[in-house]
This record gives C-alpha cells, structure tokens and sequence, in this order.
C-alpha cells in the first residue's frame, strides 16, 4: 500500500478545517506544521463570539469582507494564544496568501508557504515572500477526494433534477433516485 505524501496530508487537513468557514465569500484552511507534526489550524470567519457571515452576509469595504479574520491569522493567533512557536514552521493553505496575510507569515518566522489554489496571487506579496526568502509552494490536492465545490454541485444537480423530471419516465425517475441518494437532497 503507498502511502499518502506528507504535502497531500497536510493540504487535505486545510481543506478540511475550510468547511468550517463561515464566510460565504470564499472557504479556506490553513495548517501549521513544524517537524512534520501539526501545531495549528485555523479556517476564515468571524470573531468568537460575533455574527457570522453565514448569518448576515458578507461586510464588504472595498472588495474585502472585514467580517472574518483570515485562516492564516487563525491559524497564527491560535500559535500565539498558547504559546507555540511558529519560528521555522511551514503553512499550508488552501488558496495563496493575502497582502496582510503574506505580512503576518513572514513576521511569525514561517519558512515555506504551500497552497493549493492560486487567488488573486498579489505581486508584492510575491516580491515580499521571494525578500524575505520564504518559499512559496503550489501544492494541488490530488491524492484525496475532498470536494470543495460541493454546494455548487448540489444546487446544479437539484437544477438538472427539475428538468428531466418533467419528463416523467421510467428513466427520469431512476436518475432522480439515484441523484438523491449520492447527493442526499
């Protein structure tokens, strides 16, 4: 049996921590690793305690929600509430880093950034991460099935549902079985 490689373990944990999101903008993890062993995890949303995205909407300032506090400062803050270290840690995250994010990695001492999607990649944060020698890695989740899109999925397969069914045959409703029980609908 082949096992699973330490960056698709490590990329699949962030993707896992990102269904706990609560910003209905955009799901992202981030895991902090040091000596192959986990330290942190954080996924974007709201404040402890505050109104959730998912709640009320998004609170959008110029093209940003400020509602949520991103996964690698979770993921950062959660180090620093109990006092872990991140000095020569690595992070693996789910999309490529923010401008304030990239800020807050490079400060905490993280050595090497994985992600596995690029989003919104800004330029200086590239000239930042390559200044301050922190390597940028790109990572794509391909060992595991970890569906990020599975709400989008969901809604276009209901879609699909409501079409054939105006067919009402033998086959029609075989699918429309079928579809509800892979996608519990």
């Amino acid at each position: 049996m082949e096992r699973i490689s330490w960056n698709q373990y490590f990329m699949a944990q962030s993707h896992l921590l990102a269904l706990r999101s609560t910003c209905t903008r955009l799901m992202v993890g981030a895991t902090i690793v040091r000596d192959k062993r986990i330290i942190a995890g954080g996924y974007n949303g709201s404040v402890t305690g505050s109104i959730h995205c998912v709640d009320e909407g998004c609170y959008v300032i110029d093209g940003h929600c400020v509602r949520t506090v991103h996964a690698e400062a979770n993921a950062l803050l959660q180090c620093a509430k109990f006092g872990v270290p991140t000095e020569n840690a690595d992070i693996y995250v789910t999309h490529f880093p923010c401008l304030q994010c990239c800020k807050q990695l490079i400060q905490s001492g993280i050595k090497t950034v994985y992600y596995a999607e690029d989003y919104h990649n800004h330029p200086y944060a590239v000239e930042l991460f390559e200044e301050a020698g922190v390597d940028t890695i790109k990572v794509e989740l391909d060992y595991l099935a970890v569906d990020t899109h599975y709400v989008e999925k969901k809604e276009l397969v209901q879609s699909l549902l409501k079409k054939i069914s105006s067919n009402n045959d033998d086959d029609s409703e075989e699918l429309k079985r079928e579809a509800e029980s892979l996608f519990k609908l």
